[in-house]
């Protein structure tokens, strides 16, 4: 498989079981663009599992939290198999930078505002969701003045999505033992602040940059 600066890193782009799935859908000629479409569908279903996982009973609010987990999960897979299928199974399009960016970055918001809900705490899941939306405009900025994009974290979106998966799972475990630990609404702090440090370390290697070519 091929490397591209362009790209966010992923180590699990160069394993034979992603070699293997993306055969199968080039075969299938499955496009990109729809594959990136899946992703968004993921996100609204799994932002809806976690929005109404508090208005049901602990064991039917721990169901929906896992299945929003796994959902998100499904997110991140089609996020890496478009861009496999687009890159190295040649099906690219000259629109795919399009169908690449917007369906993320709604999938962000439908994704965090409904994991908001989940918390109990919707402006809180908002805040994440803008964090997580300027993180990624910051990297399309850079990249417009001239530098590589910078894809570095500790928030950015493979590290949300971990921190988001995590704190689903540990909530729903905690329904179940009837605990009334607050997993889901620490989870949603822990990615504020994570997406507050990326933001702000890459406007710094923006400002960096811009000051050294000018300079």
């Amino acid at each position: 498989m091929t490397q591209d600066s362009g790209r966010r890193p992923i180590a699990s782009r160069n394993t034979k079981w992603a070699a293997h799935v993306t055969d199968r859908l080039v075969q299938l000629r499955v496009a990109p663009n729809h594959i990136s479409v899946a992703s968004l569908i993921a996100a609204l279903l799994s932002g809806a599992a976690f929005a109404l996982s508090p208005a049901t009973g602990p064991g039917w609010g721990a169901a929906l939290l896992v299945l929003g987990a796994a959902l998100c999960q499904l997110r991140l897979l089609c996020n890496l198999f478009d861009g496999l299928v687009a890159v190295e199974g040649g099906l690219g399009t000259p629109d795919g930078a399009f169908w690449n960016e917007i369906p993320d970055r709604l999938s962000d918001l439908l994704i965090l505002a409904g994991f908001g809900m989940a918390a109990g705490a919707p402006a809180l899941g908002l805040l994440a969701a803008a964090l997580a939306i300027l993180t990624a405009y910051l990297r399309e900025f850079g990249r417009a003045s001239g530098f590589e994009p910078d894809f570095s974290g500790p928030g950015a979106k493979s590290h949300r999505m971990a921190v988001v998966i995590a704190g689903a799972l540990l909530q729903a475990g905690a329904l179940i033992a009837g605990s009334g630990w607050p997993v889901a609404s620490w989870a949603l702090w822990l990615v504020v602040l994570l997406a507050g440090l990326t933001g702000a370390r890459r406007s710094l290697h923006v400002l960096r940059g811009l000051r050294d070519r000018a300079g």
